[in-house]
């Protein structure tokens, strides 16, 4: 299935690249956020098993993959600017599910701490409330790599703590693209780490309580960074929240091997599934059958 591709402007402020996978068949659209320093591509293995029962959306944030060139990088993006752009993403792609993976978590739960009203249900994955030993280590770890733009050591650094677990040929590819990123983008996350490291632990995560729609939360039995443990600390914060982990499984979920991934879409395509009666009013299919073309 090929993707319907466009720049989007958002807010008169940013161009987004988004690519857009119609499936005729579908009554739900579901839109994925990406991790940091990630594209698009990130989400290759995922794309396998939502095709083929929804319509599905993805996106580069303003700094990154296909955004980039249309952007100007004088300023890191905020975390709530973030989720206003996934909010005017929402409206314009008449979407009710959403992903986040990693970093994404983040502007995915500010963005559904806003109700938004299309929203029925979303998915949480490799994220929780909290910064434990293993992850602040690895943050602290990055300041002076990102400060230095330490190309080599920083992509070493991912694929040794996050992605410890990926296979030999996902770790080059891994490799080879954090080691070739533009300056602005290590500048993002070395704004990022920064912010998380001087905030309390369930500073971004407060406005949870917010949230209403249910929630599935799904970590990798093996992820020391973010932990299965950790994410139940989301029970406190997420009044309907479900969790579930992947066994043998570490941060990067369905791309570590074949059994993660049939683990992962049974637990989405479980969870995501409309209830009976639930689906979209003649006018939004219609909508997004002309998003098509």
């Amino acid at each position: 299935m090929r993707a319907h591709t466009a720049i989007l402007e958002i807010n008169r402020q940013y161009k987004i690249h988004t690519e857009f996978y119609y499936n005729p068949a579908a009554s739900q659209t579901i839109l994925l956020v990406n991790g940091s320093l990630s594209t698009t591509a990130a989400f290759a293995q995922t794309l396998k098993y939502l095709l083929g029962q929804f319509n599905v959306v993805l996106y580069d944030q303003p700094y990154a993959g296909g955004s980039k060139a249309h952007n100007n990088h004088s300023q890191p993006l905020k975390s709530e600017e973030e989720a206003a752009i996934l909010l005017s993403l929402i409206e314009h792609f008449q979407a009710s599910l959403l992903m986040s993976f990693s970093w994404g978590g983040l502007p995915c739960l500010l963005a559904l701490a806003q109700r938004p009203p299309l929203i029925e249900k979303a998915v949480i994955a490799s994220f929780t409330p909290r910064i434990n030993a293993a992850m602040r280590d690895y943050l602290q770890q990055g300041l002076q790599l990102f400060a230095n733009n330490e190309r080599d050591k920083i992509a070493s650094l991912v694929n040794d703590n996050l992605g410890q677990h990926l296979p030999t040929l996902f770790k080059r590819y891994n490799h080879r693209h954090i080691s070739s990123l533009d300056e602005h983008e290590y500048a993002q996350m070395l704004f990022n780490i920064q912010r998380v490291l001087q905030a309390d632990n369930l500073c971004y995560t407060r406005p949870c309580r917010n949230i209403e729609i249910p929630l599935l939360f799904i970590n990798g039995q093996r992820d020391i960074h973010t932990s299965p443990a950790d994410a139940l600390g989301f029970a406190d914060l997420v009044q309907n929240s479900q969790f579930r982990t992947l066994a043998d499984a570490g941060h990067f979920l369905d791309m570590e091997h074949r059994q993660a991934w049939k683990q992962m879409r049974h637990e989405l395509l479980s969870f995501l599934s409309p209830a009976s009666g639930t689906g979209y009013r003649c006018g939004t299919i219609q909508r997004i059958a002309a998003l098509a073309g």
